[in-house]
């Protein structure tokens, strides 16, 4: 009889202990996934860091691509969120640009100094250089633009305009900006060869700043040009995506 209630208690025991084990490694596993870094995530939303290509985290990406859920109207009547709005980045009829460029993916827009420069689309200012500190005597790179803005679209597509004559009144990091407003002029600043042109990159948002082997451009700018300039809303998001998908958030050259 000992021995029969010895081994009911130990099975009692068992049976009591299994549940807390299961509580204990659930609680274990969720904590290890919510301290886990996100990255920046192709679709828009975070991903672990094991599951995602490497390189710098950052808070934001392109916006997906996917059909936004439906909402509805006062009426009753289901309505979806408006497409982006896109514009040409340079407020001048006759001015040029080639679908191609030096050494990496970028375009140069040709236009009079002081042409006004104007954003692509909605977003947020995540840079600006006021000064030129450019130097044909050192480093090429990162001071190659000269006065610049780079801007953080609603799409999740960083936009990046250099060698300005001036940067807009008032713009600074964080402030927002809506498609056609004027951020700048073109000019000739930084490392332009002397020649009136706005230098335009698109790229993804990486580390956000700094990151200027990234940010002066990743995809090729030319059939978005000529979508926008015929007032065609054609989006980057699928094109940058793609490229982050194949080479991440890449260091220095």
């Amino acid at each position: 009889m000992a021995r029969d209630e010895s081994g009911t208690k130990h099975e009692i025991g068992r049976r009591l202990a299994y549940p807390l084990v299961l509580l204990l490694l659930s609680a274990g596993v969720a904590g290890c996934s919510q301290s886990r870094p996100a990255v920046w995530s192709p679709a828009g939303s975070p991903a672990p860091a094991a599951d995602a290509p490497s390189g710098p985290t950052t808070p934001s990406g392109p916006a997906s691509t996917s059909a936004a859920p439906a909402s509805a109207s006062p009426s009753g009547t289901p309505t979806r969120p408006a497409a982006p709005r896109y514009v040409f980045p340079v407020r001048a009829a006759n001015a040029s640009y080639h679908p191609t460029h030096s050494a990496y993916a970028a375009t140069d827009i040709f236009a009079s100094c002081g042409t006004p420069v104007l954003a692509v689309t909605d977003g947020e200012i995540l840079e600006v250089t006021l000064v030129d500190k450019y130097d044909k005597q050192g480093p090429q790179g990162p001071l190659n633009g000269g006065k610049a803005v780079s801007l953080l679209g609603d799409d999740g597509i960083r936009y990046y305009g250099s060698h300005l004559s001036e940067v807009a009144a008032g713009l600074t990091a964080g402030v927002r900006v809506r498609a056609g407003q004027q951020v700048g002029a073109v000019g000739r600043t930084g490392n332009a060869n002397n020649v009136c042109h706005l230098h335009f990159g698109i790229s993804p948002p990486c580390a956000r700043v700094d990151d200027w082997w990234i940010r002066r451009g990743v995809v090729w700018p030319a059939r978005y040009l000529d979508a926008w300039r015929h007032q065609t809303n054609r989006s980057p998001v699928d094109d940058v995506t793609n490229w982050y998908r194949q080479h991440s958030c890449p260091p220095a050259p």
